[in-house]
């Protein structure tokens, strides 16, 4: 079902990820304005909107980890606190520092924390864990390779291996395509969408409108405020696109769209 910007319904208890009347400042500049997101269980959608649209703060404040101004958040239909289990996170790249003395399967193995606790030895199933989440982003054969010596690609596949090692339902990515290369780009949303297959739900922030239809069933569009949620066919159109980006979007590349059939 195509949403549009409403703050007065509830929040959906059945979704995997329901957010209303989000707000967030940065200072005195707004970052979000009273957002709405359901999310839709065992879906792929893809937060997308210009740059300074609020996308990464929307992953952030929804998690925590920046504070909002108002609004509420629920996972699952309870309280985060509750639910942070569920949750993987798999931040920027950009974000991340890369000289940190850890190899490939000590940063998988981090994934396993919330579980296991901080100060409890590692165990041969934990290692069994971080080993297939290796394998399933082909990085099996770095597993002692130093983090940072890592091509950029490499390091992405690595922190999904994270994310997957924790076996959450809810998986919250901030642009995990952002400077890989094509084979990795492919890797990863070959996982993504074998995560959706096992019932689990996807979260990305993209920026690459080219691939939406490609790769995702669901959208959120955002520039500060909700533009639209929902399926891709429905709320993936002209109209919004030229809201939400307005002359930062040229119409060629609206027309491009359309014409490889994206809708």
């Amino acid at each position: 079902m195509l949403r549009l910007h409403q703050n007065d319904q509830p929040l959906d208890p059945q979704s995997p990820l329901a957010i209303r009347g989000l707000s967030v400042s940065y200072g005195e500049k707004p970052a979000l304005f009273s957002v709405d997101l359901t999310v839709a269980p065992r879906s792929m959608t893809a937060i997308i909107g210009p740059n300074g649209a609020g996308k990464s703060t929307l992953l952030k404040a929804a998690l925590g980890v920046v504070p909002r101004l108002s609004g509420q958040v629920s996972i699952f239909g309870r309280a985060l606190a509750s639910e942070r289990h569920r949750i993987a996170y798999v931040p920027q790249r950009a974000s991340v520092d890369w000289d940190f003395p850890a190899n490939v399967r000590d940063v998988v193995l981090m994934g396993l924390y919330g579980k296991i606790g901080l100060l409890r030895r590692i165990r041969r199933d934990d290692q069994a864990i971080a080993e297939d989440a290796l394998a399933r982003v082909g990085m099996q054969d770095f597993a002692h390779r130093q983090i940072g010596q890592l091509s950029g690609g490499q390091q992405q596949r690595v922190f999904l291996a994270r994310s997957l090692a924790q076996n959450a339902d809810l998986y919250l990515l901030d642009e995990p395509f952002a400077g890989v290369d094509a084979a990795t780009e492919a890797a990863i949303i070959s996982v993504l969408k074998k995560l959706k297959d096992e019932g689990k739900t996807v979260v990305a922030v993209h920026h690459d409108l080219s691939t939406v239809t490609a790769y995702f069933d669901h959208v959120a569009m955002i520039n500060t405020r909700l533009i639209a949620e929902g399926p891709v066919a429905q709320a993936f159109t002209t109209a919004h696109l030229q809201e939400a980006y307005g002359g930062r979007l040229a119409t060629a590349q609206i027309d491009r769209l359309r014409e490889a059939g994206h809708y």
